[in-house]
């Protein structure tokens, strides 16, 4: 039995997915086998503000022989050990959700069981106090984790802040330099089949003709091939995540660096800072039904840690994926598939789980349907767990100071979202299968359990004390050793000047 192996791949749109959908095929999929032709249009801007990630992109990189120091340099990165929300589950608290879990498994039961159980003898401790990448994101501290896995500095994990379009244009220089070729121009028409409705060329303004078998659709939320031309279902999320706008403008950076994005709960929805090495970017989120534009704008302008060094900009958008991101020879990725507001930083991730999937089940020419059907589970599975993680922050909350706030307090939630709830709410357990850090988010929204594992009670209570303290001070003393992370991307930055002097 022989098959058919596909010889042109056609990407719709550069940006992050785009760029990062051309390097990863190219990286794969060698020249002269198969030709990649990205098509995209100078005057079709791009969001723009997708400058937060998670640890997920060091695999990305690391698979395509980035080398990370080039990287940082390229990107004007910083470096991110987690987020910090504000203001969340009541004005005035403050939670880290760091990127690594928080203590250590002993005798199989979960570190934040000890917590709890320490809780009821009188301890007051946080549970951010026994995560190293938390309690070194707040001193400003990091150096790469250290390779000896007894020690606690080899025990987290990090990601970065990027310039996204930065990042682009780093990708297109990669995927050019093997073979990917580049297209100027405006997308006005796509020509399917007539039988089976497979794309077959798209059609730009200046009537050239650009014809493949496997189309990847990275034309953001205008959806030219999947939802323009295929019509792929969009499950809309709007009635669970109420957001659906934000208020962005970068300002100078004239503070210290933290080592973290942070999140601040506002009236109608919350406001990120995350902080590049040339600027700081800024964000508002806001839910249109509960806030004017102009309040929104105001509120940014208003509470931005610089001054501004572009006008300020509306973005519209609304939460859910399409039911099918593949469909016939076409797929989508990047915000063309599906949109969850950047929350918990997963645009970047879902890129490349899209990426990933894509050459996992990749196609020969007669597209094989049991391929395709896993890739669309596959990638509903993410989005759908992200989507639950998301509704989590808005849900778990005692806020009652505004109608938006009330509302997310008292919405009906999915049933598998409450099921995970209630599991963490009324015994202290955690689906490993899910998103995230469960255990740091919920008890820093206030879902603090009911009941800790109770095999905790054969400890003599007197071992549990001493093993908190002594935890806690093995992460002080860990933090103690780390440079500042301005050090670090000093070291970094000048590396490169000294190279380039040799």
């Amino acid at each position: 039995m022989q098959t058919e192996a596909i010889r042109h791949i056609v990407i719709v749109g550069g940006g992050s997915a785009g760029w990062m959908a051309a390097a990863a095929l190219a990286n794969r999929i060698p020249s002269e086998f198969c030709q990649i032709t990205l098509v995209e249009s100078d005057a079709i801007g791009t969001v723009g503000v997708g400058e937060s990630t998670i640890p997920h992109i060091q695999q990305f990189n690391a698979e395509l022989g980035i080398d990370e120091q080039d990287f940082i340099r390229q990107t004007r990165a910083t470096i991110k050990l987690g987020i910090q929300f504000n203001d969340w589950a009541n004005l005035g608290d403050s939670y880290m959700h760091p990127f690594s879990e928080t203590g250590h498994v002993t005798q199989g039961i979960d570190f934040h069981h000890y917590w709890l159980k320490s809780r009821t003898m009188g301890d007051n401790s946080r549970l951010d106090e026994y995560s190293l990448a938390a309690m070194a994101g707040k001193a400003r501290r990091f150096a790469p984790p250290v390779a000896k896995k007894e020690s606690l500095l080899s025990a987290y994990t990090y990601s970065y802040h990027i310039d996204a379009t930065a990042y682009a244009r780093y990708l297109r220089d990669y995927a050019e330099k093997r073979g990917v070729k580049r297209v100027e121009g405006k997308i006005i028409e796509v020509q399917q089949h007539a039988q089976s409705g497979f794309i077959e060329t798209v059609v730009l303004e200046n009537g050239h003709k650009i014809g493949g078998e496997l189309f990847v659709d990275c034309s953001g939320f205008a959806g030219l091939l999947i939802d323009k031309k295929l019509q792929s279902r969009f499950i809309d999320w709007s009635h669970w995540l109420a957001t659906d706008s934000a208020a962005v403008v970068p300002c100078e950076r004239n503070q210290p660096l933290n080592p973290y994005t942070i999140a601040t709960a506002r009236d109608a929805g919350w406001q990120w800072q995350i902080p590049l090495q040339h600027r700081m970017g800024n964000g508002h989120v806001f839910s249109s039904s509960h806030m004017s534009e102009q309040t929104a704008l105001d509120t940014l302008m208003q509470t931005i840690p610089g001054q501004p060094t572009a006008e300020p900009r509306i973005l519209r958008f609304k939460a859910g994926r399409r039911e099918q991101s593949w469909c016939k020879n076409c797929v989508a990725i990047g915000l063309s598939s599906g949109f969850l507001e950047p929350l918990e930083s997963t645009s970047i991730f879902l890129i490349q789980m899209g990426i990933l999937k894509l050459l996992e089940f990749f196609p020969s020419k007669d597209f094989p349907q049991a391929g395709i059907a896993q890739y669309n589970q596959s990638m509903s599975y993410f989005y759908d767990q992200i989507r639950n993680f998301i509704i989590l922050h808005y849900h778990a909350t005692s806020r009652s100071d505004t109608e938006f706030w009330n509302d997310c307090r008292t919405m009906s939630i999915p049933d598998d979202l409450q099921r995970l709830i209630r599991l963490f709410k009324q015994c202290g357990r955690v689906d490993r299968t899910q998103f995230g850090i469960w255990s740091a988010v919920c008890i820093g929204q206030g879902l603090i359990p009911e009941q800790y594992d109770a095999r905790i009670d054969g400890v003599d209570y007197r071992q549990i004390q001493q093993y908190m303290a002594n935890y806690r001070n093995q992460v002080q003393r860990a933090v103690n050793t780390l440079p500042p992370v301005e050090m670090f991307i000093q070291n970094v930055m000048q590396s490169a000047a000294t190279e380039n002097l040799a």
